[in-house]
């Protein structure tokens, strides 16, 4: 199984939203529809997703989201992200 570490941009608000997953393609349809656990995605969409990383264990991908979180971990996400706008 391959978990992924994902970052979404709301189209509407300019928010970033990271999460991990071990389905990708389930998790961006629950954030699109509103369907999905998470409340922070509901109302805010559309989303995009703008990064996306795999890894083969969730313990590794869970810290990998927790870093992201981090102001270096934002600070690296903007820097992508900005490299591709």
């Amino acid at each position: 199984m391959v978990y992924t570490v994902y970052v979404l941009k709301s189209l509407s608000t300019g928010k970033l939203y990271t999460g991990q997953t071990d389905d990708i393609k389930r998790r961006l349809y629950e954030h699109q529809t509103g369907t999905g656990p998470v409340r922070y995605t509901k109302g805010r969409g559309p989303w995009i997703l703008v990064y996306s990383e795999e890894y083969p264990e969730r313990s590794q991908a869970m810290k990998r989201e927790k870093y992201l979180k981090t102001g270096v971990g934002r600070d690296f996400l903007r820097n992508i992200i900005s490299a591709f706008n």
